[in-house]
């Protein structure tokens, strides 16, 4: 398999597992994943949240690890990379209000580049206008900006050609698992050893 260059867009505030799971798991199936926020370069960090569901009506938040970046965010040239991730957190609400960071979503879809994101990542797709006509998912609360911007809404895991969405964290096997179908990884899976007799 060859690996594919994929772009991770984090920002301040990330969900801690919504931006470190696919950022370390995409890298050991042998993809190269540039993560970047605007405003800042490689060495950087992103503080992150984490988000949990304890029973409360809404998700808790504390707070995570740093997330260290790994490339520049103003020296990403969209054309050069094979697909994109946008995790959620409390980042897409404010990172959907750089044109930078929307105009290089609209080149992932444009170009019919595989897209996954996940939880409140599907605010960045809203306002990027990229979502009209498509069957998508997110974090439940947002089903109205989902259907706000045109697409269906579904209340799991969903793949409409390039775009891959999930709900939150916990959907990242089944997630992840569609994103490398989409990208075109093949993963061999391993086989439980035998119990010795």
């Amino acid at each position: 398999m060859q690996g594919k260059r994929l772009l991770l867009l984090a920002g301040d505030f990330v969900e801690d597992y919504e931006v470190m799971v696919p950022f370390q798991a995409l890298q050991m199936v042998g993809h190269e994943v540039d993560a970047v926020c605007p405003e800042k370069a490689a060495g950087d960090t992103c503080p992150t949240a984490v988000h949990d569901f304890e029973g409360d009506q809404t998700y808790t938040e504390k707070p995570g690890h740093d997330f260290e970046l790994n490339a520049d965010f103003d020296a990403v040239d969209p054309a050069e990379y094979d697909g994109l991730v946008v995790p959620g957190g409390r980042a897409p609400e404010y990172l959907r209000t750089y044109d930078e960071v929307l105009e290089l979503v609209r080149h992932f879809f444009e170009e019919d580049k595989p897209v996954a994101a996940l939880c409140h990542g599907v605010q960045i797709l809203s306002a990027a206008d990229v979502l009209e006509g498509r069957t998508c998912t997110g974090y439940p609360a947002l089903e109205a900006d989902v259907r706000g911007a045109g697409a269906d809404w579904e209340g799991e895991v969903t793949r409409d050609g390039n775009l891959v969405t999930g709900q939150a964290w916990p959907d990242h096997p089944e997630w992840l698992a569609e994103f490398l179908e989409c990208l075109g990884t093949d993963v061999d899976h391993a086989e439980p050893a035998a119990a010795d007799d």
